[in-house]
């Protein structure tokens, strides 16, 4: 018995083949041109990878420089908290002291330009009772001027009124220590981006 196979294959066989013939010159320009379509791809593909690299080291440097800005801020703030009581207390303890002992050669850098240019004018010091004994010794000693001495228990420990003849003038340390002292608690009581140059 002879066995038969069936045949599934559907598709014909080409029954004659034709053969393309091509010159060496055309064969050269097509490897020319085969190999730059292969270089352009090769470079687009590097251009691609290079920008998506900018890109992504763009972000992580953004991302970066947000977290130091954010850390400095925090620290800022940090030694911002830290040192404000200290220069509270500077402001409500040492600051009136040193204008308290300032204020007698202060007084002195304001009379003398104003005795030079009125010649023999009696001086009239109006000045509180505590301030008086420091800022009339040392008047005394460096000037050499008739002093009149009024005292004035309204006035402010850091507060001389100044008289030469008809010529008046003001120190008044106690008002400069108010606005300094002023300036410090306000700068503390502003919120960190209000702050200038924070």
């Amino acid at each position: 018995m002879v066995l038969k196979l069936e045949v599934f294959d559907t598709e014909q066989k080409p029954k004659k083949t034709h053969t393309v013939v091509l010159d060496r010159v055309a064969l050269e320009d097509e490897k020319l041109a085969s190999y730059e379509t292969g270089y352009k791809a090769g470079w687009d593909d590097a251009s691609a990878a290079m920008t998506e690299d900018q890109t992504r080291i763009r972000a992580e440097l953004a991302r970066n420089l947000q977290t130091l800005s954010f850390t400095y801020h925090e620290a800022r703030n940090h030694v911002l908290k830290a040192v404000e009581p200290l220069l509270l207390q500077i402001v409500g303890q040492l600051l009136p002291e040193i204008a308290r002992e300032t204020l007698a050669p202060f007084v002195l850098e304001t009379l003398m330009p104003l005795a030079e240019g009125l010649g023999d004018a009696p001086v009239t010091l109006v000045i509180n009772p505590v301030a008086r004994a420091g800022v009339e010794a040392l008047l005394e000693q460096a000037t050499g001027l008739p002093l009149t001495i009024e005292e004035e228990p309204t006035l402010g420990e850091g507060q001389v009124y100044i008289r030469l003849g008809t010529v008046e003038t003001q120190v008044d340390l106690d008002k400069a220590t108010a606005e300094i002292a002023s300036a410090v608690r306000g700068f503390f009581d502003l919120p960190g981006k209000d702050r200038p140059n924070g």
